[in-house]
């Protein structure tokens, strides 16, 4: 549970934030997920933060870094390979914060009975190219000496796909397992038609931690719209954790059009929890994993120190009264 010091204090620093400049707007990129949830629902209350969100929805977070490279967004929600490949690759953004821990799973056929890692030698696993999905991936077939490529010939073999076929492909036996987001995991098992074999988190990366990013611009030169929004981020994020019910009607109702039911909501949101936090030693670690196992084909691994900036985060939950996360 979030430790608050009070409603009163929450109120009176947003409704400081929504004074003077309440035009201003920020451009958002996002993902449809539902731990990106809390993401989506900044633009609900942004207009008591003093700013207007325009939010895009990208079908991945390597799209968000391109449509970010372009000078299309101020603000983008990724995992955290994306970011760190975006940097790598050029891309001007700075680290600011994380909104969810998580969010991975590794998924078999129920009839293929695979319960472990080493199990899948000879199997066909699904995964979409660059996601945080496949760096957890190799990461663990690493782990267990397994060897993957999509050509034939390697211990696994991959198929990739994009998140939204990765199920269908499982349903339709096109693949024997896959490492899928949330809440596509959550409605496999719940389908029948997927069997849990793990939650990946057991690699030096541990729960991936999703990252909001800023342009250096946005981050650099328009400070008070910056603080705006991550005032507004910690209040939403805060309302979902603190708030489950209105979190579940948000994010079944507005963004999946009731195509998830409550159980793949809550099961999805049990394996990658809102949050708001994020450190150098999580980018810098995740970076490493990268490297070593070839995702994200990086030329020159950037240094979390140097782009990991978590002072408007720190600056927000103090205004809130946000001072200590436990969950």
């Amino acid at each position: 549970m979030i430790k608050v010091f009070g409603s009163i204090l929450a109120a009176t620093a947003l409704l400081a934030a929504g004074g003077a400049g309440a035009q201003d707007v920020v451009r958002l990129g996002n993902l449809k997920f539902a731990h990106f949830g809390a993401v989506s629902y900044i633009k609900e209350i942004a207009p008591q933060c003093g700013i207007r969100v325009e939010e895009k929805i990208f079908a991945k977070g390597l799209d968000v870094m391109q449509a970010i490279i372009a000078g299309e967004l101020d603000v983008g929600a990724t995992a955290s390979e994306a970011a760190i490949a975006g940097r790598a690759g050029g891309a001007p953004i700075v680290v600011v914060a994380g909104f969810a821990r998580g969010g991975a799973r590794l998924v078999a056929r129920p009839e293929l009975q695979i319960r472990t890692v080493g199990q899948l030698k000879g199997r066909r696993v699904g995964v979409t190219r660059g996601a945080i999905q496949e760096v957890l991936l190799m990461a663990q077939l690493a782990k267990h000496g397994l060897k993957a490529d999509a050509m034939p010939g390697k211990d696994v073999q991959l198929v990739y796909l994009p998140y939204a076929d990765l199920n269908g492909a499982l349903l339709g036996r096109q693949i024997d397992a896959m490492m899928q987001s949330e809440p596509q995991s959550s409605q496999a098992i719940n389908k029948g038609f997927g069997a849990e074999v793990l939650k990946p988190y057991d690699t030096p990366i541990g729960e991936p931690v999703r990252t909001m990013v800023m342009t250096e611009k946005f981050y650099r030169e328009q400070r008070p719209v910056a603080e705006k929004f991550m005032r507004c981020f910690v209040d939403a994020t805060r309302t979902f954790i603190d708030k489950p019910a209105v979190a579940e009607k948000y994010v079944r109702e507005v963004l999946f059009k009731n195509q998830i039911t409550s159980a793949d909501f809550q099961d999805a949101i049990r394996n990658s929890p809102y949050s708001f936090d994020i450190t150098p030693e999580h980018i810098q670690v995740t970076t490493d994993t990268m490297a070593n196992t070839g995702v994200g084909r990086m030329a020159r691994p950037p240094l979390a120190r140097d782009w990991v900036r978590t002072d408007l985060l720190a600056a927000a939950k103090k205004s809130l009264g946000v001072t200590e996360v436990t969950r």
